[in-house]
């Protein structure tokens, strides 16, 4: 995607399939209200301006070279799998964050040799009139948490409450989340409720976001 009429017409065109405003963004690994925003600028009936000025202050980043490429994807895979190998010693399951952190949680899990977990958080199930969401689920087709240490894998993180209600599902399952990883981090946080993250990437914002938004 090259500009903010790209992302409009993709988010027109997962709205009309039926997601979420919260799966759209995470399919668009934006802030659900850059979601929002999206979707309404979408059904204004008129082509959108290529401008952010009076949007809402985000970065969007797209990593679907590597995503549609499975040897890519592997790689990637491998780097972050790389990043985690220090962290904890006894550590058997990873858990992958629902939808783009699987494939990468799937690859880290091989190179780690730990058995594999997914996650689904609340955030797919949001949208802007709903009164409340359900909790988030770990898939029963994968492995459970069942006390054991684990690392915790998703592509990006936009705001860290993604990965702080996984942090916290682990947890309450009696699990030990012992490390994150992520693709890019758009925050620059180095620790979720005292839980490591680690980033391939790192995206810092020079200046304020007022400063950003009269760019």
């Amino acid at each position: 995607m090259k500009n903010i009429d790209d992302l409009v017409d993709s988010a027109a065109d997962l709205a009309e399939r039926g997601l979420s405003k919260g799966e759209i963004a995470d399919e668009l690994n934006v802030s659900r209200e850059t979601a929002s925003w999206l979707v309404e600028r979408s059904g204004t009936g008129t082509t959108p301006k290529s401008t952010t000025a009076s949007g809402p202050h985000d970065i969007h980043v797209d990593w679907s070279a590597v995503g549609r490429d499975s040897n890519r994807l592997h790689h990637v895979g491998c780097a972050m799998a790389d990043l985690l190998s220090k962290q904890g010693d006894d550590v058997d399951l990873t858990i992958g964050i629902e939808k783009a952190g699987a494939p990468l949680a799937t690859t880290v899990a091989r190179e780690l040799d730990t058995d594999l977990g997914t996650y689904a958080p609340t955030k797919h199930q949001w949208d802007d009139d709903d009164s409340g969401t359900s909790d988030g689920t770990f898939s029963r087709n994968f492995a459970q948490i069942r006390g054991r240490d684990c690392y915790v894998v998703d592509d990006t993180i936009t705001s860290g409450n993604t990965m702080t209600e996984t942090v916290d599902a682990i947890r309450e399952q009696g699990g030990n989340p012992v490390a994150c990883v992520v693709l890019a981090d758009k925050r620059g946080i180095e620790d979720i409720r005292g839980v490591p993250v680690y980033s391939l990437l790192q995206v810092i914002r020079v200046g304020s976001d007022d400063e950003a938004s009269e760019e």
